[in-house]
């Protein structure tokens, strides 16, 4: 995504926004969703002919630039594998789980044993010796197959929900649930708590597109600094 593509997206968002609770746009709001959300994955998730934010992140990326922790790069010293963990589980949650009370990617298959990891949680509050061992030891090809098969989950869920749902509060039996599964760290618990005052709209509008964002953002960041592109 070029410079006029991302400034798009970011009026796509705002314009996603504006329409997401009114019931009449619904189809639309959907719709609009579909297209900002595929921009966010590598292209083969959504079959899309547009070169996407991760294609542009994972394009000439070397395995070192994406294990490497801690780097130094203006808002964030988490490594690229952690960020596409984070911003993976946490979408993973909240559509599965807090929108469609169904569960989550990660535990309906053996993804901890693929991807070689000994944590469940989001990642929020994560001492650095779990994020420097996370780093280097996350399979990262699973990692990415991970993210795909979240992706396209998401595009299944919205894409269910009914003229009315975005204007539904998040239950607190499903926070229950995600505070039960270990979800997040104790030490996060305010997390739950922040997605228990969302609406479906307001987990649309951050965990599955603006969260992602701006992830990609800072990844593409530390792949420019640590490999001198540019």
């Amino acid at each position: 995504m070029d410079a006029n593509q991302i400034r798009l997206w970011s009026e796509n968002h705002k314009k996603l926004t504006g329409i997401i609770l009114k019931p009449h746009e619904h189809n639309a709001a959907v719709e609009l969703f579909l297209s900002q959300h595929s921009l966010l994955h590598a292209s083969e998730m959504s079959h899309s002919a547009v070169a996407t934010l991760e294609d542009d992140l994972f394009s000439d990326l070397r395995e070192e630039t994406i294990r490497k922790y801690p780097v130094k790069v203006p808002g964030t010293k988490n490594s690229i594998a952690w960020h596409i963990w984070h911003i993976t589980r946490i979408e993973d949650m909240t559509m599965n789980v807090l929108v469609h009370n169904q569960q989550q990617v990660f535990h309906a298959g053996e993804w901890p044993e693929r991807l070689k990891v000994e944590v469940a949680h989001s990642g929020n509050e994560m001492p650095e010796d779990e994020i420097a061992s996370l780093s280097a030891h996350i399979d990262i090809a699973e990692l990415l197959a991970y993210r795909m098969e979240v992706g396209r989950k998401t595009r299944e869920v919205v894409s269910s929900l009914r003229q009315g749902d975005f204007k539904m509060k998040v239950a607190a039996e499903r926070i229950q649930a995600l505070r039960e599964q270990g979800a997040v760290k104790e030490e996060a618990s305010w997390l739950l708590d922040y997605w228990g005052g969302k609406t479906i709209a307001g987990l649309i509008l951050m965990p599955a597109t603006r969260h992602l964002f701006m992830h990609l953002n800072k990844s593409i960041r530390i792949k420019e600094k640590l490999q001198k592109i540019r």
